[in-house]
């Protein structure tokens, strides 16, 4: 081999070199922008009751829910997001065809409340207090939220959601839904202890 043909085929060498060790660099830095950390764990969740109880941050439609000794179907989900802040709410179904929803959301504790529809209210929201079927709420909090549906639930696949919330001495709630441009809906609701919940997740895809 002369001496050109030598230093060309030494040149070559080199470039591959170089090429392969940027390659490898910028694999590297894919690989390590792509990792995400993982979320920290809340460390006073209570682990014992979901695995007793069943886990309701994870219900979806199909699954099976037992309140209180009455079991309930899920029908649908609804999940929605406010600047980052996130909760659920399913729509739950007896045989008999008792429909309620069921609200979970961590704040920070895990917190279950079980709403039952008022259809007939007159009331609107917006007042510091109302009164209703006896009880006096006070205004708690307000917004406007994006929501994302799953399952049967009557809704738009996703879309937005205004609300009004209000609580009486006892825990007692009334809140104020508007999805969309649809006025505004009224439902009263009792906070459940997480004793009061049992969770039979159901295999196979969500019920559409």
């Amino acid at each position: 081999m002369n001496g050109p043909v030598a230093y060309l085929v030494t040149a070559l060498g080199c470039l591959i070199g170089v090429a392969g060790v940027v390659v490898a660099v910028v694999a590297v830095r894919k690989g390590r922008k792509a990792a995400r950390p993982a979320a920290p764990a809340d460390p006073f969740r209570d682990t014992d009751s979901d695995a007793l109880h069943g886990d309701p941050r994870g219900l979806k439609p199909g699954d099976i829910v037992e309140i209180r000794r009455v079991s309930y179907a899920v029908r649908g989900s609804v999940h929605l997001n406010e600047g980052g802040w996130s909760w659920a709410e399913h729509l739950l179904d007896t045989v008999e065809g008792d429909k309620r929803w069921l609200s979970v959301e961590e704040d920070p504790d895990l917190e279950l409340v079980l709403w039952t529809a008022e259809p007939a209210a007159t009331i609107t929201p917006g007042a510091p207090t109302l009164d209703f079927a006896g009880r006096r709420y006070v205004a708690e909090e307000s917004g406007q939220a994006r929501f994302t549906a799953t399952g049967s639930t009557g809704l738009d696949p996703s879309g937005t959601l205004r609300y009004h919330d209000y609580r009486a001495q006892g825990g007692e709630r009334l809140s104020f839904e508007a999805y969309g441009q649809a006025g505004w809906e009224v439902a009263r609701g009792e906070q459940l202890h997480r004793a009061d919940v049992m969770v039979y997740p159901q295999a196979g895809p969500e019920a559409s």
